[in-house]
């Protein structure tokens, strides 16, 4: 088996841990291709480990299966290399919460287990894609949303919405979530978005503090095109895909659609999405306990 690993390398005192795992998988014949950045990380943090098969330079590696060591913002970055690669991602929670990244790092002994047992599914996440004329993105495919938003303590912004070229509302708002079924579950619901299982068809547009208490959030199928025009007294807006934002002029047309293509996600067969909801949400939890 052949794995293209990535990490946040910020996280130096789980650099050491990060270090015996994958050491571990090297144990077991496993071959690792290990992003240049996390590599010179570990071995300046404790984490050295035996010379991988090769270091990612850039987004042109090819794997069995990659893996994110860190919390949901390395498991975005990590999508984000994986592209349109097809090949499945799992991610090992060494930050916070974890919806993304959801296996423990007490459970990676059993996951080592599993993955070479074949003891995993996979999902299939659908991504939004972006398009517009701006030459400020550089990327523009979203696993969790897409989100347009005004400018540091400018006014409100004008958010036109029209779904397949039809007029929905002129939203008078901080801006406007496009999320994902993934996504469901970050920004969007943050700012008071329904949670959708991860295998809908759906799109979420919420609206961020909108000027109208009548505006709600609203679920489509991710069948339909989505554009977006802004104005307002800025002369430009930030869009934000995944957290990565540009700058977007006044006036100019965002188009929104269903990328051509999945993340495969890897999964092991005990887990499920009610479970993580429960686990991270604390649902059902006593606090006088």
């Amino acid at each position: 088996m052949k794995i293209a690993v990535f990490g946040n390398s910020f996280l130096k005192e789980k650099a050491p841990q990060a270090g015996h795992f994958l050491s571990k998988l090297q144990s077991l014949g496993v071959k690792l291709l290990i992003d240049e950045t996390y590599f010179r990380f570990l071995n300046q943090n404790e984490g050295a480990i035996e010379q991988p098969e090769s270091l990612i330079m850039d987004d042109h590696f090819s794997a069995d299966m990659a893996l994110s060591l860190g919390g949901d913002g390395t498991f975005l970055q990590t999508a984000m290399m994986v592209g349109d690669k097809d090949i499945p991602l799992i991610g090992i929670n060494m930050g916070r919460l974890g919806f993304l990244a959801d296996v423990t790092f007490e459970e990676t002994d059993e996951l080592i287990a599993d993955l070479m047992s074949g003891n995993y599914h996979i999902e299939e996440r659908s991504l939004l894609q972006l398009f517009s004329n701006s030459s400020d993105l550089t990327f523009n495919v979203a696993l969790n949303d897409i989100a347009v938003l005004k400018r540091d303590t400018s006014s409100l912004i004008n958010i036109k919405v029209e779904i397949n070229g039809q007029f929905l509302n002129s939203y008078q708002a901080d801006g406007l979530v496009i999320a994902t079924p993934t996504g469901s579950t970050a920004y969007s619901l943050s700012v008071g978005g329904p949670i959708i299982v991860p295998d809908s068809n759906a799109v979420i547009l919420t609206p961020v503090a909108p000027h109208s208490l009548n505006v709600r959030p609203l679920v489509i199928s991710n069948q339909n095109e989505i554009t977006l025009t802004v104005t307002g007294r800025a002369r430009n807006f930030l869009v934000a895909i995944d957290g990565r934002s540009s700058m977007i002029s006044n006036g100019e047309k965002l188009v929104i659609r269903k990328a051509k293509y999945t993340l495969k996600v890897v999964k092991r067969t005990n887990s499920s999405f009610f479970n993580t909801l429960r686990e991270k949400l604390m649902w059902g939890a006593d606090k006088r306990v």
